[in-house]
């Protein structure tokens, strides 16, 4: 499990100054009107003021702030709306405060920017010595100090982009949830305006998200490997509370971990429990407990056909150039298109050990690139620059371009088969079998896509099955959910038009062929037996 080893020491964090100790010392005059104790005490447990303290405490020679950008990673239900809420008022008019400053709060939708906007709001307009120095302005989620004409406003990632603004805080409430283009747009223009003035703070607050190709992971994975040590980033402060998929969710001692609220009695230790126990028997009460209770990154699919943890281990690099030398037998999946979608064409080589090694192809319309991006929530026009999808001319696929590429792999490896399904495929079917490339039928049916589908899922969590990383094929694996018949046969679907999965249905057809190639013929009743799975 991921968390800060200095949140339990906070005596071992720098404090020359004296101004970590001071934010404290602020934090601790306000009051919370939901506090129940006399007086209405702003809580401020010491996992917080750990928190307090590496923001402010560490400075160099001249007293200037050394972090400049906090991630700060928690689950659900430990208060970090009440702790950004704190932090905002020390900049607007505690001892972090400075002439004329713009802090701003920014959240994926309007609804959830006022979350953030309400509770500083509500802890001004019940505090009199606040009331009288801070004027409250819901109708337009703005609070402003007029003695240093200093402001804070909340605005939504899903809005008009704050281009030509100059903030001094930024606070980006729930990043997970910024989708689409305009939470692009928002974050470029809240992050990119930060560098104008010195000193500023820009400060990331969410729960764990889903998926790996999205704005959100980005910043996320970033700052775990700055909080692991393999990245020395003095002015970026990672506070990652997380599980990992080794971890057991039923533990207590894990949930204690990662909710460092849990031992000051949020959120509830008995509700956890409850959760729990039904989330044994529900598949997605476990994922919603581990995302948002836990703060697991989950996958994109909400039924996996394999955990991702145990794909990301066939990582390793897939030398091309050495398959090709070595002119190993190789067998091609084609997975071809309607007019939006991806179209995939997949290689496979067989491993001396029983696996598998395969690199995709993708290919996409040129036109619209960019929009294609946003709708399906990734990055296409970078994974074309960088070679990992082939754009070909047009708003359709050109499916004569994959045709020719099919070609030139033919020409290049020592392709037995090069399968396809014969809804799209009859006609590149006809023409490449016309000049003697082997292209054989490979029907998405139960009886065909269970077996490929079983040999597949075998070599993975067998980490027999080398992939080198490729993105777009991570991503489509990470889109896929599985269907169960009575037979327990599982085939792939999707569960909606953006979750692209056809990467990982060419790449289960040429795995299909290529186990298939072997010295003696596989039957269908072979590929159902337990005996062959066993041996």
């Amino acid at each position: 499990m991921l968390r800060p080893e200095w949140i339990d020491a906070p005596e071992t964090i720098a404090d020359p100054f004296g101004y970590g100790q001071r934010a404290v010392d602020f934090l601790r005059k306000l009051k919370h009107p939901k506090n129940p104790a006399p007086g209405h005490p702003f809580q401020l447990d010491p996992w917080q003021e750990a928190i307090i303290k590496a923001i402010y405490g560490p400075r160099d020679d001249l007293g200037r702030r050394i972090v400049r950008r906090v991630i700060l990673l928690v689950p659900r239900g430990n208060r970090k709306t009440s702790l950004a809420a704190a932090i905002t008022l020390l900049h607007l008019i505690g001892p972090e405060r400075q002439p004329g400053q713009l802090i701003v709060s920014a959240a994926s939708a309007h609804e959830q920017a006022l979350e953030l906007f309400g509770e500083c709001a509500m802890i001004v307009q019940n505090d009199q010595r606040l009331r009288k120095r801070l004027d409250v302005r819901e109708y337009i989620s703005r609070i402003s100090h007029a003695e240093t004409s200093s402001r804070y406003i909340a605005v939504a990632a899903d809005g008009n982009a704050l281009h030509g603004k100059t903030p001094n805080v930024v606070l980006k409430d729930e990043l997970h949830a910024w989708a689409g283009n305009k939470g692009r747009l928002q974050y470029d223009a809240l992050t990119s305006a930060l560098v104008k003035v010195p000193g500023t703070l820009d400060m990331t607050l969410t729960t764990s998200g889903r998926g790996q190709e999205n704005l959100a992971w980005n910043v996320v994975e970033y700052a775990i490997r700055v909080q692991k040590g393999q990245v020395k980033d003095p002015a970026t402060l990672p506070v990652i509370f997380m599980a990992e998929p080794e971890d057991d969710w039923k533990d207590e001692a894990v949930w204690f971990a990662v909710n460092p609220g849990l031992r000051h009695g949020y959120p509830d230790l008995e509700a956890f429990r409850d959760i729990v126990q039904k989330a044994e028997n529900s598949p997605f009460e476990r994922d919603s407990f581990l995302q948002f209770n836990l703060n697991r990154w989950l996958d994109s699919s909400t039924s996996p056909f394999v955990e991702m943890h145990l794909y990301d281990r066939g990582g390793f690099d897939v030398d091309l150039e050495d398959l090709e030398i070595s002119q190993a037998p190789c067998w091609i999946g084609v997975d071809l298109s309607k007019n939006e979608d991806l179209t995939a064409v997949v290689c496979a080589w067989r491993d001396e050990g029983g696996g598998y090694t395969v690199w995709p192809f993708f290919f996409c319309p040129e036109d619209n690139l960019r929009a294609r991006g946003d709708r399906h929530g990734v990055d296409y026009v970078s994974w074309a620059e960088d070679g990992f999808i082939i754009p070909t001319p047009g708003n359709t696929v050109d499916l004569r371009a994959v045709e020719a590429h099919v070609r030139e792999l033919c020409a290049r490896f020592n392709v037995q088969e090069v399968a396809f399904d014969p809804t799209f495929g009859r006609s590149m079917m006809a023409d490449l079998s016309a000049d003697g490339i082997n292209a054989v039928e490979f029907r998405q049916g139960w009886v065909s896509m269970g077996p490929a589908v079983k040999e597949l899922e075998r070599v993975i969590l067998a980490g027999q099955f080398r992939h080198g990383a490729h993105p777009v094929l991570r991503w489509n694996f990470e889109n896929v959910q599985v269907e169960t018949d009575k037979a327990g046969v599982r085939m792939f679907h999707k569960a909606r038009s953006g979750n692209k999965i056809d990467g990982a249905v060419a790449c289960a057809m040429a795995v299909a062929r290529a186990a298939a190639g072997e010295d003696r013929f596989v039957t269908a009743a072979d590929w159902f037996s337990d005996d062959m799975w066993m041996a």
